[in-house]
């Protein structure tokens, strides 16, 4: 029986290769992403890893409420089935509240957050059934607040804090969920941001030379990024796991760095302990 995945966000990035390292292993793998005239990347990478007929590209806009339920209706009246999502879909910002006003910070939860949940919601009764699993990349930024992020920071921690209080629940009906918190990415992430530095250190006023050292020290930093598949990896992992842990880092420097703040780095005493107040 071959089994079936929804990844969301996979037009680059660590959806992409989320999406044909799926197909790799064996799973059908339904590609979504908001505009499917950029989906050539990906068929092109499919093909390239002999996986191209077990790659289904469709259009999913997270933030459309009837897109993304008609998206799910159509997988799983085509394939009969839906064993496992993959919330990937994201947008970042770089700025601060005070300089950029509200709508940034809105806009980032309805593409982090709010898309998230609409789909977890859409899907959930089609997991129950299957006894399937959600996926969720969020970030280290959901763990640790970053300057200039506060808006995608925000939205990553609500993911992890809607996320982790839904587990134990899911988990009363046999759906597991798990979260993915990558450090720092070598991918289009980055480069769709489309972020002019000279402007935005013009438009901080007295935040400039604060933004500037960050906007430097972040820089140097993508230097020794992972790649979009090391970060992609541990998706696989889950997706094959008998047993998934809460939360999985995908480097031994996002470990370390979330460490500074989660001694329980995989999430199993906190399990433990929301799971026993069911039970």
């Amino acid at each position: 029986m071959t089994k079936t995945v929804l990844i969301t966000g996979t037009s680059s990035g660590i959806g992409l290769a989320a999406a044909v390292a799926a197909a790799r292993a064996g799973w059908h793998t339904v590609a979504t992403m908001r505009d499917t005239g950029r989906a050539e990347a990906l068929l092109t990478a499919a093909r390239e890893a002999g996986v191209a007929d077990r790659v289904q590209v469709k259009r999913l806009d997270v933030t459309d409420a009837d897109s993304v339920a008609d998206c799910v209706a159509e997988v799983v009246a085509e394939h009969g089935r839906l064993d496992a999502v993959v919330n990937n879909a994201g947008a970042g910002f770089v700025g601060t509240v005070e300089q950029n006003g509200m709508e940034p910070v809105r806009a980032a939860m309805e593409v982090n957050y709010f898309g998230v949940v609409e789909l977890t919601r859409a899907a959930l009764p089609h997991l129950r059934a299957s006894g399937g699993r959600v996926i969720t990349v969020t970030s280290v930024g959901g763990v640790i607040g970053q300057p200039f992020n506060e808006a995608y920071c925000a939205a990553k921690f609500a993911v992890e804090g809607f996320m982790e209080s839904l587990a134990p629940v899911a988990a009363t009906t046999g759906v597991q969920v798990a979260v993915v918190e990558p450090g720092a990415v070598s991918s289009e992430f980055i480069t769709s941001q489309d972020i002019d530095i000279p402007a935005l250190l013009t438009a901080a006023g007295p935040y400039a030379p604060a933004l500037k050292a960050y906007v430097d020290r972040t820089l140097k930093s993508f230097g020794s990024a992972q790649t979009a598949a090391e970060a992609a990896a541990p998706v696989i992992t889950l997706l094959e796991a008998e047993r998934m842990p809460f939360r999985i880092q995908t480097s031994d420097w996002a470990r370390e760095f979330v460490a500074a703040k989660l001694a329980d780095t995989d999430g199993s005493a906190v399990q433990a302990m929301t799971g026993g107040w069911l039970r």
